[in-house]
């Protein structure tokens, strides 16, 4: 077998990966127009996207680098006649400290500019970050020309400190009175990038930046991070034929199982995209994993999911308006349909009465936001390993009684209050509010597990609550809440008759029926019905 390209996994430097002979998916195009369309940008992405190579890129192309495009589509470019290159003040935002309090930020923030001086060169006074960012490009326009500015993960100092909105407040009036001088300096900026993972812009950093354009839900620049599948199969052709034969399954198999796992990204409604890091990492170590949530899962969207009382299931196929996402406000009061969008934890989907709705991208966001959610019940990781393992001990035994036990343990674990406040913010499909509460907290304990689970599952007589398929054994289940009967045995037993009467199990072959009576005073399963199907 050929020797396979490198992958460039972890890579944000263009002039690294391109010297380094790492496997490059062109997306120059993208940026090449961009310049010639207008002067200010902004572009929201889910952290690991692309957007520190693209700011890179940039840069690359602005300061005269034509070698590192040689095959590319932006190679063009440097043949143009109006062409020249720029000086380029780049701030990456993510080398700030945030954890040392405000001095320790603001000094930090003052670094970063006065290294970009450095590299023309330049001595500057260390005044104020915005003073000093003011003078670096009135020096770099009178010495070089018109000057390109490229901020990276503009919002990361704001997100560290998401917790304390005093921390958020100080930080954010350091960067807007940094970040206005953009604005203010038409005629010194040829060119602008800014990124991050979101953008609040009622009185915040963005008030001060009206005059940017933000391509973040643009068709046109849809697919400018990530990779479609088109680009996928063209790409990494050789790779998924090494990861197919390796795993010992047909190519056709594994690009439908990387697809459940890492595509469904989506930035306008329509195109779908693979998150480009948990693919790279997948072609590379050839198992399948959780590599974006591994890679660095920031801390405050467990406490943000803890705080909110928000459920996994509640924002799947909720409907939005199009400005949903960056609907006036900020970051700390924006609603959590916005926050987990602009996060990449929630992806667009065409809607059917609104311009979108809204679910998990794919399998390996959401069963890793399901294991937070656990996480965050359970407290303990080594209480919920070891619940976990005892659930799937019993799946494979087919012990019923167990599963229930397991189950109660669950729900055991949540606090009272914390029923009713999740109720009122569920966005159940018609039903009882209450009961959609239980089944989506234990559907997400068996997402969380990684079991091969789906939920409300059509047949042609109506929808199973959850189908749970682990290692050769198949449990059909069925939830209903106790107060609409005149015992829990009842419950339980209209439960497992509704399985049978409508079919759920009809399309396997043995498979375990299991009907469940919930509680709601006890907050309990309180009786099982169940039965063994066989063929």
């Amino acid at each position: 077998m050929a020797k396979l390209q490198k992958l460039p996994i972890g890579i944000q430097t263009f002039e690294k990966l391109r010297e380094g002979g790492y496997l490059y998916v062109d997306k120059t195009k993208y940026l090449v127009d961009l310049i010639d369309r207008g002067t200010v940008y902004f572009l929201s992405r889910p952290r690991r996207f692309g957007k520190s190579l693209t700011v890179s890129t940039f840069d690359a192309l602005f300061s005269g680098k034509k070698e590192l495009f040689k095959g590319l589509a932006a190679e063009e470019f440097f043949e143009r006649p109006d062409y020249r290159t720029h000086p380029v003040i780049r701030l990456d935002m993510s080398l700030t400290v945030t954890d040392e309090g405000r001095d320790e930020f603001y000094e930090s923030t003052l670094d970063i500019v006065e290294t970009c001086a450095e590299r023309y060169d330049l001595s500057l006074e260390r005044t104020s970050p915005s003073r000093m960012f003011d003078k670096l490009i009135r020096e770099l326009y009178k010495k070089h020309g018109s000057v390109v500015v490229l901020v990276d993960e503009y919002d990361k100092p704001m997100l560290d400190v998401l917790h304390s909105p005093d921390k958020v407040e100080e930080m954010r009036n350091i960067l807007r009175n940094m970040y206005i001088r953009i604005k203010g300096k038409d005629q010194e900026i040829r060119f602008a990038f800014i990124t991050g993972i979101s953008k609040f812009s009622k009185v915040g950093v963005f008030s001060a930046l009206n005059n940017l354009r933000d391509i973040s839900m643009s068709d046109d620049y849809a697919t400018m991070l990530g990779y479609n599948e088109e680009e996928l199969l063209a790409n990494f052709g050789c790779h998924i034929d090494a990861a197919a034969s390796d795993m010992k399954i047909s190519k056709e198999e594994l690009i439908s199982k990387i697809r459940d796992y890492y595509d469904g990204f989506s930035f306008d409604g329509e195109a779908r995209l693979y998150n480009p890091f948990s693919t790279l990492c997948f072609l590379s170590d050839r198992k399948f994993s959780n590599y974006w949530f591994e890679s660095g899962t920031p801390s405050f969207i467990a406490r943000y999911m803890k705080d909110k009382k928000l459920t996994v299931e509640q924002f799947r196929g909720y409907e939005v308006s199009r400005d949903f996402a960056f609907a006036p406000g900020e970051i700390e009061t924006a609603t959590a349909a916005s926050f987990l969008y602009q996060s990449g934890y929630l992806s667009l989907r065409p809607g059917v009465l609104n311009d979108f709705s809204l679910d998990y991208p794919n399998h390996e966001v959401l069963t890793a936001m399901s294991y937070l959610l656990v996480g965050n019940i359970f407290g303990n990781d080594m209480e919920l390993n070891d619940a976990m393992n005892h659930f799937r001990e019993c799946l494979v035994t087919q012990n019923a009684k167990g599963v229930q036990g397991e189950f109660n343990k669950l729900l055991s674990k949540i606090p009272y209050d914390d029923y009713a406040k999740a109720a009122a913010n569920a966005v159940p499909r018609g039903g009882d509010a209450r009961e959609w509460i239980y089944r989506s907290t234990m559907l997400s304990y068996v997402y969380g597990i990684g079991l091969d689970v789906e939920a409300e599952v059509h047949g042609n007589k109506g929808r199973a609550d959850m189908v749970v398929k682990f290692r050769g054994h198949i449990w059909v289940m069925e939830f209903k809440m106790t107060k609409h009967f005149a015992s829990a045995a009842e419950c339980a037993a209209a439960a497992l008759n509704q399985i049978k009467e409508k079919g759920y199990a009809d399309a396997f072959g043995e498979a375990m029926l299991l009907g469940l009576a919930i509680d709601d005073n006890e907050r309990q399963i309180t009786a099982i019905d169940f039965e063994k199907k066989t063929v």
